[in-house]
């Protein structure tokens, strides 16, 4: 079943359509939850809140973008909430997610937590393009589209990420 007839399902009160766009899109929603706040707590506070807004919120789902970029725009908005309430305290950065195969190699595994360091030291802007564009495979259009930025936005983000990036990995 496609996701957009689970998001309609949903807007008629199906829990067990809500269930299976958890399923399908739960993981995602919270490596980007993680990215945002930094920390496993909060990022599965901000899952939690942006699988109850999709509950009461599916029946204003239009169709203009696929409802995996509607629930990571929805993940964004309620981890931003999220973190204005953190603030106060500071917030330390997380633990890198699981990307891929559990199975890797000791020097792979410090190489992916050299980058999440990396990425960590990013701005938060420029930590959003940079999760969307590599580790969720969106395209700058959308990715400008979720953002609410110019597509130009997104690439001058891109540039300068990537920029400090290879600065701080040579």
């Amino acid at each position: 079943m496609a996701d957009r007839e689970l998001v309609q399902r949903v807007a008629r009160g199906e829990e067990e359509a809500l269930g299976e766009l958890y399923r399908r899109h739960g993981t995602r929603v919270f490596r980007f939850a993680l990215t945002i706040t930094g920390r496993m707590e909060l990022a599965e506070e901000v899952v939690q809140e942006t699988f109850v807004a999709l509950w009461k919120g599916a029946g204003s789902y239009a169709g203009r973008s696929q409802v995996s970029t509607w629930l990571l725009g929805i993940a964004r908005n309620q981890g931003l909430a999220v973190l204005r309430g953190e603030r106060k305290g500071g917030r330390a950065p997380g633990a890198p997610p699981e990307l891929a195969d559990p199975a890797k190699t000791v020097h792979a595994e410090e190489k992916r937590a050299a980058v999440w360091c990396a990425v960590q030291g990013l701005s938060a802007e420029q930590r959003e393009v940079v999760f969307l564009a590599f580790y969720e495979a969106l395209p700058y259009r959308e990715i400008a589209s979720l953002l609410g930025v110019p597509e130009g936005t997104v690439k001058s983000r891109m540039y300068h990420a990537k920029r400090k990036l290879a600065e701080v990995l040579s």
